[in-house]
């Protein structure tokens, strides 16, 4: 092409007129580039796009050994929207990368970002039974960790049959303190990720006291049992429960269950291949609560991980006084 517009500049005619005659063919080329080119100057542009088109293909592929070949993967980076690349190519690579520049970028490498689905509704209500009021009223927000924790089930349909995954979650970081699968909706799928939560929490030296905490749920038949309703009472735990067949009155928790669906079982980043058992529910499932904990950037905290906010919060409360 630029040989062919320098042989139409050697007959006598301009390089606008010449490009004006190629657009109106369909050949879509601007003369600052064709200068540009001649002149053997880089615009600067050019220059950044390559760069954070790199980044950005850093950030979303790495190569692994699979089965003894070399192959590209997705990582879990990859599964961000511009927004979020953004913000990570900001904070690893390129502090100045512009918005622009990384859309640029996502669209030449075929990135778009993962989307959610709306999702079958799971609870089932239990049938005339008294159960706690709604403690929250859709506020999902926490002063501090251990004010609120919301939680709720999900289910993954498996080669074997069907596997529900329970999660609580800590309103004040987002951060997922406990999970737990088995494949049947026994009380005993909301009764361990509970106590794993409350083990959890004390190990890391921060023990749940009592009328600390209250614990948000939707009028599931297993957040209203008797057992589960005893051992909130025996740890001092407020119980609140949410209206039956309303989303909104725990929106947070319905929003990580789209969350895991989308970015770890509709993927192929946690999972290789088909699920064929619970046993592959639980490998996914453990990378990608690792990853969402400590790695993945969440626009409500500024772009922060849920361990990074928490921590934060922790090394504030327990700043050493500064000499006068």
């Amino acid at each position: 092409m630029l040989g062919f517009i320098d042989t139409m500049r050697a007959e006598g005619h301009a390089v606008e007129s010449i490009i004006r005659v190629l657009r109106e063919q369909g050949v879509k080329i601007a003369a600052r580039t064709y200068r540009a080119q001649r002149q053997g100057v880089v615009a600067a542009r050019t220059i950044t796009d390559a760069q954070v088109q790199e980044a950005v293909r850093s950030a979303a592929w790495t190569v692994v050994e699979r089965a003894g070949t070399m192959r590209r993967v997705l990582t879990p980076e990859g599964l961000y929207g511009r927004r979020k690349m953004t913000a990570l190519i900001r904070r690893t690579t390129i502090p100045g990368a512009s918005r622009g520049a990384v859309d640029r970028a996502m669209r030449a490498l075929g990135l778009s970002g993962i989307r959610r689905d709306k999702g079958v509704r799971t609870t089932i209500p239990a049938k005339d039974g008294v159960r706690a009021g709604d403690l929250l009223n859709r506020d999902f927000t926490a002063p501090r960790p251990d004010h609120t924790w919301v939680m709720d089930f999900t289910y993954v349909r498996t080669w074997a049959g069907w596997v529900y995954v329970a999660f609580i979650v800590d309103v004040y970081a987002q951060r997922i303190v406990a999970w737990h699968a088995q494949t049947t909706k026994h009380v005993e799928l909301v009764m361990i990720p509970l106590r794993m939560a409350l083990w959890e929490r004390a190990r890391e030296g921060h023990p749940i006291q009592p009328e600390q905490l209250r614990a948000h749920s939707d009028a599931g038949s297993q957040y209203v049992s008797l057992t589960y309703t005893d051992k909130l009472a025996l740890d001092g735990i407020a119980p609140s429960i949410g209206s039956v067949g309303d989303a909104f009155d725990n929106a947070l928790m319905e929003t990580i269950n789209g969350l895991y669906k989308a970015e770890c079982i509709r993927t192929t980043v946690f999972h290789d291949g088909p699920y064929r058992t619970i046993a592959d529910v639980e490998f996914a499932t453990a990378g990608w609560v690792d990853w969402y904990n400590t790695r993945r950037l969440h626009s409500s905290l500024g772009y922060a991980t849920p361990a990074e906010f928490e921590h934060a919060h922790y090394a504030a409360l327990n700043r050493e006084p500064q000499p006068a």
